[in-house]
């Protein structure tokens, strides 16, 4: 049983290598979770131009219908997105310790064989249809959201990325253009 666990690692391991792999680890990480931190630069004193971070409920569609856009239901009211408002440039971390996954393999959520992205980029208001589609994203995931009060007026929004960052083995980070990770897709592949 050892041996087809550590078969199956160095299995994994070489899977990094092939092209475009990483992108879909990038991928497959931002469907899994369901939530993420957003680091933003503080508008706020006595943090005021320093980075200040805050978890946000976020979805690249349902299960199943990745899009690979983490979009979020946001508030102004909410201090983060007071942030945005005045600087709209944030990063955004996600990881698989959120799952069952890393837990199940033993991994610590800070190792980097329990893979986490971080996305640069900014966050923008969405309207239209591709508000509809991030109102059936999140709502599909977060079904408590739809009940949440309107005098908070609500709004949707996207995490439009302009450099995605993957841990997913020793060796350090690497890096992912963002046509690289939205050519990819997170669902298995037969090669």
């Amino acid at each position: 049983c050892v041996y087809s666990e550590m078969l199956f690692s160095v299995v994994i391991v070489c899977c990094f290598y092939l092209e475009g792999f990483v992108a879909r680890v990038a991928r497959f990480v931002a469907h899994q979770c369901d939530w993420a931190s957003v680091a933003t630069i503080s508008t706020h004193k006595p943090v005021a131009g320093q980075p200040f971070s805050n978890a946000f409920s976020v979805s690249d569609g349902p299960r199943g219908s990745s899009s690979g856009v983490p979009y979020m239901y946001l508030t102004r009211m909410e201090i983060s997105v007071q942030d945005l408002e005045v600087n709209p440039v944030a990063s955004l971390s996600m990881s698989l310790a959120q799952t069952d996954y890393c837990r199940q393999q033993g991994f610590d959520p800070q190792s980097p064989l329990c893979a986490h992205v971080i996305l640069s980029g900014s966050v923008i208001e969405v309207n239209g249809t591709e508000a509809e589609f991030a109102k059936k994203a999140l709502f599909s995931r977060h079904p408590e959201m739809i009940d949440w009060p309107s005098d908070h007026n609500w709004f949707f929004a996207k995490f439009n990325l302009t450099q995605v960052w993957v841990l997913d083995y020793f060796g350090g980070v690497k890096t992912v253009t963002p046509e690289e990770y939205f050519q990819a897709s997170p669902y298995k592949q037969h090669y």
